[in-house]
């Protein structure tokens, strides 16, 4: 029970830690990947309190897909500042390297540990009391029948959102755009 508090504390500091941090860090890619740090840690407690598949689409979805799309927009409007950054990246390049490879095996790491704690029922802080489990199946079938229109509009949004970063990019990209 103690040592759930400690991990419950330790992913809890490390979320706010690096949430504060993205908000905080003028490179964009380094916000990005704290951002990534953040979601970790928020699946981490989402373990910790008996929700792994909640934890587990936190770091399919969130940290996966969302992320990725977010580091691909920020490479493609920084395009105009590439010398720049080339300029002053390169002594830096292999610790970005390290933390990014770091990153990768604790999101593993992590992943392995929610996929192997689904088959528990019930809080991991109160193990004596039960709640429902529901199965992967039942939270389909909620999702795809209630919440359908979410969905639908969520995957809209997201469309938009990728059409309007290409055309800001593109923009920037054409001979004829606002800034070359």
């Amino acid at each position: 029970m103690a040592h759930n508090l400690i991990f419950f504390y330790a992913f809890a500091a490390i979320a706010v830690a690096s949430t504060l941090l993205v908000i905080a860090q003028p490179n964009p890619i380094y916000s990005v990947l704290l951002l990534i740090v953040s979601f970790m840690a928020l699946a981490g407690l989402y373990v910790l309190l008996g929700a792994p598949f909640a934890a587990v689409t936190q770091i399919i979805v969130y940290a996966g897909a969302i992320m990725v799309l977010f580091l691909f927009v920020v490479m493609l409007l920084n395009v105009s500042h590439e010398d720049d950054i080339e300029a002053h990246a390169a002594p830096e390049s292999g610790s970005v390297r390290a933390f990014g490879a770091l990153l990768a095996i604790a999101m593993a790491f992590e992943l392995v540990w929610a996929l192997s704690s689904t088959g528990q029922t019930g809080n991991v802080f109160s193990p004596g009391e039960s709640e429902t489990a529901w199965s992967v199946g039942e939270i389909g079938r909620v999702l795809f029948r209630k919440y359908a229109f979410a969905f639908e509009a969520t995957s809209i949004l997201i469309l938009v959102a990728m059409v309007g970063a290409i055309a800001l990019a593109s923009r920037h990209l054409t001979p004829g755009g606002a800034e070359k």
